[in-house]
């Protein structure tokens, strides 16, 4: 791992050990390698039941009858529930109420909830499960848009009642956003080179490791607790009270261990299923989903079609920009509408084009739902433009690099909504950056010598198709592509975007320790070891407990949008500087008589002890707190957003954009289609890295999901909507083998509107590795390869 990093150019110093800015240990890393760790698929109780979920075979059908006589005759099923037997609220969503808990008469795609079972044995729950009979009469499917929007096409949500409704042409589509600014036909007519393109993105999915699993308890005063892996406890809650019949206040919900997510856990899957049937049954229910299921559980990436066209100058100067953005959101809407804003949104890529006209749909089909993946609607876009930069590149006979660098953005820019962008935009520096770091040495796959292999001779495992031992170097090329991307961190337009923390400090066997509580989903992104660093610099302190999260503390939003850090980390410093002032206001009371600086209002908590901002000791914290705890819990925002125009899309739409660049050099057997991705070097502005080491893991972690998208990953869906590849035998990510080197290159200016001037990290390095790499195979083959994953008939022609 190659890491360099520019110091910060905010002044944020940490004298307590453990503090931000050191690569302090994460409190659960050890457990999770060991393989100790408790994840939500190891919870257990005595005396629990095993539910399971019968799914529809269809994709689009008429339940025509449903008879569960034999499943309930089954010895050890306790129950088995359909749509007739929902308590209250039989609909819920995200952002609009149209998915149902169990299919109501209708199903909409292939996997679809239908009936539940809960039984002593989770075999015997699937096979009862089996033994449902549900008589379905088959309807036409919706699969794309010409069959979404054409004549005669048939409504998947007739009479839909919610806020997009009344923006849309057809009511196949959940929501659309143009953007217009400038004056497109006046620049089109100035242009001296004008390309155009049509793009795909296929259907990615979340893969986590850990599958959906959680149990619901049912309790003495008529709630139930669930103990579930998800990413947002607090929207889990709002949706689920309701379907439950439960004010929020009986409805109790504690994260258990999440293993990975990506937005694939910010809808509901088995929570209100648990509940109800541990409700039903008055016992506990645990359901756990195998690979298959999980393929059905959850929303994916959403697949789109892309048309773009651009229009610059001679010289290389970016005139206009059209395009046309279709995003397929499945039978239901998740966040396709927030994926939408998005898209269009950051639809023109880091650069500055004065003229544009932008317009982004997605639709419902029959397909399966997609909502949250980590780079939300700018991973489609960023992959389209960035092969448009290439072209032009090409046509003026300019490196592609500097093309890039003449057109990039930087602070003060105008976005195509109008937004300025006030604060650092380097994109040109990472450019220079990423194309500065040295390059891996050619034909690595040749071997240096030694006893067991002669110099000169093929080291297979270094070339394309690895182990396989599918080639000898025959046809095989080196290419090297750039790119470069655009990311919005937090929630956008308008969306109230806070979080809460709670922080206490108390003298505990004579050692000042301070514990937060919030309800931060950790599904790996490292809030935990965040969070104790912020307070440890905050409060001085070496001793931090993070408390389990849960709902008996307010909201911190969803682990999405590349926003903890930022939001929920603003939360717990907010929380513990108004503890810090407590504490300085105990010792005036107690010790300002004595000495004349405690009348200063710089003074700090650092080491356990209250000084000086000189140094000078004037208090230990155990003498200031004594028997005293400070406890407060707060709420705290970013600045705010306001919604795009539904007409021009112009608005301040987002609070914050970070930036990453990509270089990727690859190897592809020309012959076989095969695809070696050699390194992925990237440069990535950060703002400030609070934790060093977890800020690369997260850059090269979303580096590897790039690479996925750009090479193997998609789920299949066939012309009849049904999902061909759900198991990680034929739904291929990426493994050890496959990843390649990633030198990071840290870049760290600060952002004033953040805490510590720290930039949201986690989905930028997503979006510019997928078109770099497909960049990097079309300078070795030529070819044009405008749909991701790239495949090997792609590269063969077979």
């Amino acid at each position: 791992m190659s890491v360099t990093r520019t110091p910060t150019s905010l002044t944020q110093g940490s004298r307590t050990k453990g503090g931000i800015g050191e690569s302090t240990l994460r409190p659960d890393g050890t457990l999770k390698v060991t393989g100790e760790f408790a994840y939500a698929s190891d919870l257990w109780h005595e005396d629990m039941l095993w539910g399971f979920t019968l799914r529809s075979p269809h994709a689009h059908a008429r339940i025509v009858s449903v008879d569960i006589a034999e499943a309930l005759a089954t010895a050890g099923v306790e129950t088995v529930m359909t749509h007739a037997d929902l308590p209250a609220e039989t609909r819920y969503g995200l952002e609009i109420k149209d998915t149902p808990v169990l299919a109501d008469g209708v199903v909409r795609y292939h996997g679809e909830p239908v009936a539940l079972v809960a039984a002593d044995h989770p075999e015997t729950a699937r096979r009862a499960a089996a033994k449902i009979k549900v008589e379905y009469a088959e309807l036409p499917v919706v699969t794309d848009e010409e069959s979404a929007t054409g004549p005669g096409a048939p409504l998947l949500h007739p009479g839909r009642d919610d806020d997009h409704a009344g923006h849309v042409p057809h009511p196949n589509i959940v929501h659309r956003q143009p953007i217009v600014r400038g004056d497109v036909v006046a620049a089109k007519a100035r242009a001296d080179v004008v390309v155009s393109g049509d793009y795909e993105v296929g259907m990615q999915d979340q893969a986590f490791l850990g599958p959906e699993s959680g149990l619901a308890v049912p309790a003495e005063d008529g709630g139930v607790d669930l103990y579930i892996a998800t990413q947002w406890l607090h929207a889990d809650l709002r949706q689920l009270a309701p379907v439950l019949g439960l004010p929020e206040d009986k409805v109790r919900m504690t994260l258990s261990g999440v293993g990975g997510a990506f937005g694939g856990r910010e809808d509901l899957s088995m929570q209100a299923h648990a509940c109800l049937l541990a409700l039903r049954t008055g016992k506990p229910v645990k359901i756990v989903y195998n690979r298959f299921e999980s393929f059905f559980g959850h929303v994916h990436r959403h697949p789109a079609k892309l048309h773009y066209e651009h229009g610059a100058t001679k010289d290389g100067q970016l005139l206009y920009m059209t395009c046309r953005i279709v995003l397929d959101g499945g039978a239901y809407a998740s966040s396709s509408p927030a994926v939408v804003g998005n898209a269009s949104s950051l639809s023109a890529g880091p650069y500055v084009v004065d003229n544009v006209d932008i317009e982004a749909i997605a639709l419902y089909t029959n397909n399966p739902p997609c909502g949250a993946m980590r780079g939300f609607g700018a991973v489609q876009a960023c992959f389209a433009y960035e092969a448009q930069m290439d072209k032009l590149a090409a046509e003026l006979g300019l490196d592609p690099v500097e093309f890039r660098r003449r057109n990039a953005m930087e602070q003060g820019a105008v976005m195509p909504t109008g937004q300025i962008v006030d604060s650092p935009a380097p994109v040109a520096e990472l450019l220079r950056r990423v194309k500065a770091m040295p390059l891996p040495p050619e034909r690595q796959w040749l071997s240096a010598g030694s006893a067991d292999s002669p110099a000169g001779s093929v080291d297979v495992r270094a070339l394309p198709g690895g182990l396989s031992n599918t080639t000898h170097g025959e046809g095989v090329v080196r290419g090297v592509g750039y790119a470069v991307g655009i990311k919005n961190v937090g929630f956008s337009e308008g969306f109230d975007d806070y979080s809460t923390a709670r922080v206490r400090l108390e003298v505990v066997a004579g050692v000042p320790v301070a514990v937060v509580h919030t309800a931060m989903a950790e599904v790996g992104q490292g809030g935990v070891t965040v969070h104790a660093q912020i307070a440890r610099t905050e409060l001085g302190v070496s001793q931090v407990t993070i408390q389990p999260a849960d709902t008996r503390v307010g909201s911190a939003g969803s682990t999405s949008a590349s926003r903890q850090t930022y939001v929920t980390g603003g939360a717990v410093k907010h929380a513990c500087e108004a503890v810090r002032a407590g504490v300085l206001e105990l010792g005036r009371a107690k010790f300002g008589t004595y000495h004349p600086a405690w009348a200063s209002a710089e003074l700090l908590l650092e080491g356990g002890k209250v000084v000086t901002d000189g140094g000078e000791v004037l208090a230990d914290l155990v003498d200031v707190l004594g028997d005293e705890a400070l406890d407060i819990e707060l709420e705290w925002r970013h600045r705010p957003t306001q919604p795009f125009d539904l007409v021009t899309g112009q608005g301040f739409g987002h609070v914050q954009y970070s930036f990453a660049a990509h270089r990727a050099v690859v190897e592809v057997d020309t012959e076989l289609g095969l695809v070696k991705v050699v390194e992925l070097a990237c440069a990535q502005d950060v703002g400030k890295a609070l934790n060093p080491q977890s800020v690369v893991g997260q850059i090269q972690g979303g580096t590897t999901q790039g690479l996925g998208l750009a090479v193997m990953e998609e789920i299949v869906v066939s012309k009849d909507g049904k999902v061909r590849n759900p198991s990680f035998t034929d739904y291929l990510i990426p493994t050890i083998l496959d990843t390649p080197t990633i030198p990071v290159d840290m870049l760290e200016l600060a952002d004033d509107h953040a805490p510590y001037g720290l930039r949201g990290v986690g989905e930028a390095p997503t979006l510019s590795s997928t078109p770099a790499v497909v960049s990097a195979i079309r300078a070795a083959t030529g070819l044009a390869l405008n749909r991701v994953p790239v495949r090997p008939e792609h590269l063969t022609g077979t």
